[in-house]
């Protein structure tokens, strides 16, 4: 963040306080002091393994291509898989950690640092924007890796503006899809927004030999989910439960990993097409299908 940006940005917000300013047209100021941008895409990715944010494989060098094709964002918001919350929350922290949130990996996995620069004018606009909770700061949260494990491959000079938003996981479907839909106005503003999980993830039933052995139910969860994002059927895809029944249970055993599915889902446009990418099933039940939302 430039300072000269923050210093403007604090004092929008103190002349709202100050003068009465509603809390509408303090928004719409912050948001007019950011700079314009095309509209940015939207992206979930299945991240999978921490590993892959420090092995050369194919899902890590996918991240890299489409790192580099991508228009270069002011900002980075991700919704991870990660960090479940009480609330709705916006991480704050000026300099946000790296979170090694695992364990029985290699050292070289925890000696990876990813030190994005904080982005306060974007976390507090996400604040504003969302209505469908009370959303609160928290500055003791940093960049978990369901964020920094896919944002290595693809930003590795770590210099863009990063910040999450929280998870709840006992609300529905539909709750985050419209938090989803809420945000939308940080596409025109330069924020590219990354949904991190996985369509299918199941850790139970994971095939350590990597034998190529894919289960039945992970496909038709995959292909269910699939057929539905390429019809725009977003209420099957909030009802999946109710539709798939035992095999959503078996392909979500918790469903922390669909969640930011939906957010992503929520910021879709009319008119916009969804591209695919690492579309594959990896060690049986983990779905590693990434995608991209734009015009």
């Amino acid at each position: 963040m430039q300072r000269r940006t923050f210093i403007k940005t604090g004092g929008l917000l103190a002349a709202a306080q100050i003068t009465g300013m509603s809390t509408l047209s303090a928004l719409e100021s912050l948001g007019n002091s950011l700079a314009p941008s095309q509209r940015m895409p939207v992206m979930f990715i299945g991240h999978g393994s921490p590993m892959n944010a420090i092995e050369d494989n194919e899902f890590s060098r996918s991240w890299k291509a489409v790192g580099a094709k991508l228009p270069r964002p002011q900002a980075i918001l991700c919704i991870s898989a990660h960090w479940l919350t009480p609330t709705t929350r916006v991480s704050g922290a000026s300099k946000p950690k790296t979170i090694h949130d695992f364990g029985g990996f290699p050292k070289a996995l925890f000696d990876a640092q990813y030190p994005a620069p904080a982005a306060p004018e974007m976390a507090e606009l996400s604040k504003k924007l969302i209505t469908e909770s009370h959303v609160q700061s928290d500055d003791t949260w940093g960049l978990d890796h369901g964020t920094w494990s896919v944002l290595l491959p693809m930003y590795p000079k770590a210099d863009i503006p990063t910040f999450q938003l929280s998870l709840v996981y006992n609300q529905s479907p539909s709750y985050h899809y419209a938090i989803g839909q809420q945000l939308s106005k940080l596409r025109d503003k330069g924020v590219l927004i990354i949904g991190s999980g996985n369509i299918v993830h199941n850790l139970g039933q994971i095939d350590w030999y990597n034998t190529g052995k894919i289960f039945d139910w992970a496909a038709e969860f995959d292909s269910k989910f699939t057929e539905w994002m390429d019809k725009g059927d977003h209420a099957s895809v909030l009802n999946y439960q109710k539709l798939l029944g035992n095999t959503a249970t078996m392909a979500h055993p918790t469903y922390d990993h669909l969640l930011p599915l939906f957010y992503i889902l929520g910021l879709q446009q009319k008119g916009e097409h969804i591209t695919y990418f690492n579309d594959k099933i990896s060690m049986g039940s983990l779905s590693m299908r990434s995608l991209i939302i734009q015009a």
